[in-house]
């Protein structure tokens, strides 16, 4: 059994309490989830680093050093605190051991940049993603035929549209130029225009759920409901991460979600305007 390590922002939160019993099932008990490390006790209400590590069977450590000497492979967490990774995920990417970082990467590029930087400095093998990335649906599109694309969301823009920008990127398979910001705080629209002239569209409210409609060149439309288990293949990702080291989405794209992300802030205020990215 090879033992995983946390190192959380605070550790009661959605993805460290789902993901131990995840990974225990998908990997059939070759991985499991045995040290943990918080920085701080939940500031929102929930229950203590020490109780969630009671709870889950996790040994409480004091430090991140402490986390990466007995782990064998490592996850930063803190998917609602993205400012805190640079900080989170400093020793962990000098220890040369394998390490998956939780979504939303970074709060801007400059600092993506930096937490690769670092990683890339040191010899250790990480990546990021949005969980919506490995959706199936996605696999059933013809990459080479879409023209367009538009997406469908739930959730606040800072905290999800991560779970939108991700799948456009992976499927768009070029770099962005532009954003434009459209609608409102409740209802926010981006358009991106990528580099060779193609555009996507987002659009987020609480009442929708995940859906991908892409535009071919004749025009036609296919939409695409997001119903399949995608955090289920997310884990399976993640494990495959762990057991070969290969690196399944290149940092280069995960800098350009981040970058349209930081961008979509600013355009959705100052709306009607294209920023570049």
């Amino acid at each position: 059994m090879k033992k995983i390590g946390f190192i959380d922002y605070y550790l009661d939160e959605w993805h460290a309490n789902e993901y131990p019993a995840m990974i225990r099932e998908q990997s059939g008990g070759r991985y499991e989830v045995c040290y943990a490390y918080g920085h701080i006790d939940s500031p929102i209400g929930g229950i203590t680093n020490k109780e969630w590590a009671k709870k889950h069977g996790v040994e409480l450590l004091d430090s991140i050093e402490e986390v990466i000497e007995k782990s064998d492979v490592l996850v930063v967490l803190s998917p609602d605190n993205p400012e805190m990774h640079e900080e989170l995920t400093d020793l962990p990417l000098k220890s040369g051991k394998l390490t998956y970082v939780d979504k939303t990467f970074a709060p801007d590029r400059e600092a993506a940049k930096r937490i690769f930087a670092n990683a890339d400095a040191n010899g250790t093998a990480c990546y990021s993603t949005s969980a919506l990335r490995f959706a199936s649906e996605l696999d059933t599109i013809d990459k080479a035929k879409i023209q367009k694309i538009y997406s469908e969301g739930p959730g606040t823009y800072e905290m999800y549209s991560i779970h939108q920008i991700e799948p456009i990127i992976k499927l768009m398979g070029c770099r962005v130029k532009r954003v434009m910001g459209l609608g409102d705080l409740s209802h926010p629209s981006l358009i991106i225009e990528f580099e060779d002239g193609r555009y996507a569209q987002l659009y987020q409210g609480e009442e929708l759920d995940f859906c991908i409609t892409v535009v071919d060149g004749e025009n036609k439309a296919s939409k695409y409901p997001i119903e399949s288990d995608f955090f289920g293949a997310f884990i399976a990702n993640m494990l495959a991460f762990f057991d070969t080291g290969e690196i399944p989405v290149p940092h280069e794209q995960t800098v350009d979600v981040i970058s349209v992300r930081e961008t979509g802030i600013k355009a959705l205020k100052t709306p009607y305007r294209w920023l570049d990215v």
